[in-house]
């Protein structure tokens, strides 16, 4: 878990949303988890950190297994959102994930 996610999941208990299941494992298979998971909701939330200084989410390697493991999400049924770390500092990440579940 990182300093962003840390972050983000202050926010989250700040305001009283329901508590995610963080580094949910969706797939057995590939040991696939996400950063957070609303499992009832079928909401998933990433957080990407690095998007400015080359970090593994924008280098080739890694930006091609996050579409792979992204778009086995969407077909298992998640919907997933994904976040920079300046949308998880200015508030706009938390106010995504209210109006995705119902909550704003």
């Amino acid at each position: 878990m990182s300093a962003l996610e840390d972050s983000l999941a202050a926010h989250i208990r700040y305001v009283g949303l329901p508590e995610p299941q963080r580094q949910y494992r969706f797939s057995l298979s590939r040991r696939w988890r996400f950063d957070f998971c609303w499992v009832d909701s079928m909401l998933a939330v990433e957080v990407d950190g690095g998007t400015w200084t080359g970090g593994r989410h924008t280098r080739g390697a890694g930006f091609e297994a996050d579409c792979e493991k992204l778009n086995a999400a969407v077909i298992a049924g998640f919907r997933v959102l994904r976040f920079t770390g300046a949308m998880v500092r200015s508030g706009a990440a938390l106010a995504t994930i209210e109006t995705a579940l119902g909550c704003d």
